[in-house]
């Protein structure tokens, strides 16, 4: 018999447990992984209805969490709202639907933009370009743009990080037919797993897009637990206020240890350090995976701890 392994162009990412242990030890339950920006308590996810997972995903319940959706991000009437799964799965098909040769990233972001782009023959150009891709606020630095930076003719916002920052969204712009937006469900309710995600915008292409992903995108249970976490407004305030508490708790823990906050959002937090590499190994031999980046020797991201978690990562950076 034959075995395929899958193959899949390496690039470098946060939740990368597999590489820690391999380096060094230990089963995925001894691993605090705080190389990602996902909410650590996540929306309860018990069944809703068993038989989600045995029938295919009604048309009605995709439209309901569709307009969940709508209404959570405030979309305005005239963009769509669709579903797809994951963010990623937007990120990866979009490049292919649009026009044009060039595209502007500014950098350091999310890698898996430019990735894309390149997959569908683009070129990345920062002075002409046929599209802009903004991460917003930025993963990792957490900056927040504004409209006045939209100079293309079809400008992509990814909004994955932004329910932490409700204010500062452009949805808004999302009317216009020139404006696409991606929205994540997985990191600020803390079900990646999950894979939902959303592609919002007036533009043709969204339309496109949705041709291309088919009559079931999302699954049937997590259709119906996204609905239910888009609509629990109680829950979202209460996130709020502890990622927020818990994001100036990790400034001060680190910055104690001489780390200076370079930036981030409350899910994640980006500090200067003296030899990045060498704090990333010395909480990896706690079994703490941490995100450094191959363009900086000095900087380090770390998500939020689980409330569990906190004192290991303390005794871990005292050691």
């Amino acid at each position: 018999m034959t075995h395929y392994q899958l193959q899949t162009k390496s690039r470098d990412h946060g939740g990368n447990l597999d590489n820690a242990i391999d380096t060094y030890g230990g089963s995925p339950q001894e691993w605090i992984d705080l190389s990602t920006g996902i909410n650590p308590v996540a929306y309860p996810t018990e069944r809703i209805d068993p038989s989600d997972d045995h029938v295919l995903p009604r048309r009605s319940d995709l439209v309901s969490l569709e307009n969940v959706a709508r209404s959570f991000w405030n979309v305005p009437e005239k963009a769509q709202v669709i579903a797809t799964n994951g963010a990623s799965a937007a990120i990866a098909a979009l490049p292919f639907l649009l026009e044009g040769k060039k595209v502007s990233i500014p950098r350091p972001t999310y890698n898996e933009h430019l990735a894309a782009f390149e997959n569908a023959g683009w070129c990345l150009h920062d002075t002409t370009f046929d599209v802009q891709v903004f991460v917003h606020p930025n993963n990792p630095t957490g900056k927040i743009w504004s409209a006045d930076a939209f100079k293309a003719p079809i400008v992509i916002v990814d909004e994955s990080f932004g329910d932490v920052v409700p204010d500062t969204t452009l949805i808004k712009h999302s009317a216009q037919s020139s404006r696409i937006f991606i929205k994540s469900f997985g990191k600020f309710w803390g079900l990646a797993g999950l894979r939902v995600g959303f592609v919002i915008g007036a533009d043709p292409v969204v339309s496109k897009l949705r041709e291309l992903l088919g009559p079931w995108p999302v699954g049937g249970g997590a259709i119906k637990i996204a609905t239910k976490a888009l609509s629990d407004k109680e829950w979202v305030a209460i996130a709020r206020s502890r990622l927020k508490s818990d994001a100036i708790r990790l400034d001060q823990l680190m910055t104690s240890y001489a780390a200076k906050l370079v930036g981030g959002c409350d899910l994640f937090r980006l500090y200067d350090v003296t030899d990045a590499n060498l704090l990333h190994e010395k909480l990896a031999n706690h079994h703490i995976w941490s995100r450094i980046f191959p363009y900086s020797k000095s900087y380090i991201r770390l998500g939020l701890p689980a409330p569990a978690d906190w004192t290991r990562l303390e005794r871990a950076l005292a050691a």
